[in-house]
């Protein structure tokens, strides 16, 4: 199999696996009494980072700590100029407290919090502990701000994840369990076909593997993010998938890079372009989403385009410098 074929069938894999898993767990749980808001930040946040998390486990257990990192932050510089902004650009958009209070200081915090850890060019077991401890600080308060959610957005949340009715039958039963387990090993099987084929690729064109990570790999997957994102702009129900995206971008550091660090011996190098370069920048563009998102609680179409132009230039400089 070509390298570009790989990527290909791995991303494909990753999307369809990931969704598979978050339809599968997120019925089953709600069997189990989970309310809406807990199977949000719990399967369905599991869900749509799993193409991450199963990325970064394989390349960690392969030795390409550059293209697990750079996946992680490459996903989430995708996630807040190019999905947002492309949102914004179609309709403005408005946020909720939850959104504000919550989401926005965490992601923020979590940025700073990364490239602090990172200065020294490593992470290690206790740097990603602490990580997880903020990960589980962060669920509690969404799930405490979750219980004050008003009931049309848990309707709408349980009218996209959860079934009508809860009944134990032991067919629909079985058929969540198997969507379950079948969805986790779709992507873990994803994730193994994508490393390797994007290594390939990144010794074939002569780059590094954190430069396939920060743009193949990490738009690839974003793409979950994008099409939900764009379709819910094009319903006009946004609530759940900006929520979910803003989550996601705090897990993907807090939970997904902890977890792989803590599955990569000796911990993980950090390089120096990303320390320099990378970091910052997924930093800058979090700090840049305070002011954006606070001035009148929304993210305006002009701001939305300004976003996605930073996301083309961000990308064109990649492409120059470290190709």
């Amino acid at each position: 199999m070509s390298p570009a074929l790989g990527i290909a069938v791995g991303l494909v894999a990753l999307v369809v696996g990931a969704e598979v898993l978050v339809r599968g767990g997120s019925r089953l749980a709600t069997r189990l009494g989970l309310t809406p808001i807990v199977v949000g930040v719990t399967i369905v946040a599991v869900g749509t980072n799993a193409p991450e998390l199963a990325i970064g486990i394989d390349a960690a257990a392969t030795g390409n700590s550059g293209l697990a990192l750079g996946n992680i932050v490459g996903t989430n510089i995708v996630n807040l100029l190019l999905v947002f902004g492309l949102s914004a650009l179609m309709r403005s958009i408005a946020f909720g407290t939850q959104t504000l209070r919550v989401d926005l200081p965490a992601m923020t915090v979590a940025a700073l919090l990364l490239w602090a850890m990172s200065a020294d060019g490593h992470l290690g077991g206790g740097e990603a502990l602490v990580l997880l401890v903020c990960g589980v600080l962060y669920t509690l308060l969404v799930i405490r701000a979750g219980r004050a959610e008003a009931a049309s957005v848990r309707a709408e949340y349980r009218d996209e994840y959860t079934p009508a009715r809860t009944q134990w039958q032991v067919g629909t039963v079985l058929v969540e369990i198997a969507m379950l387990v079948g969805g986790i090993a779709v992507v873990v099987v994803g994730a193994d076909i994508l490393v390797d084929a994007a290594s390939e690729a990144a010794r074939s064109l002569g780059v590094s593997d954190t430069v396939i990570g920060l743009t193949v790999v990490a738009i690839g997957t974003s793409a979950p993010e994008l099409v939900t994102t764009v379709v819910a702009t094009i319903r006009d129900e946004r609530d759940i998938a900006i929520g979910n995206l803003l989550g996601s971008s705090v897990y993907n550091i807090v939970v997904i890079l902890a977890v792989t660090v803590l599955a990569t011996p000796g911990g993980m190098t950090v390089p120096d372009d990303v320390v320099r370069v990378d970091l910052p920048v997924m930093v800058a563009v979090a700090l840049v989403c305070i002011p954006a998102f606070l001035t009148g609680r929304r993210l305006s179409r002009l701001e939305g385009a300004l976003f996605v132009i930073s996301y083309c230039v961000y990308l064109a400089f990649l492409l120059l410098t470290r190709t």
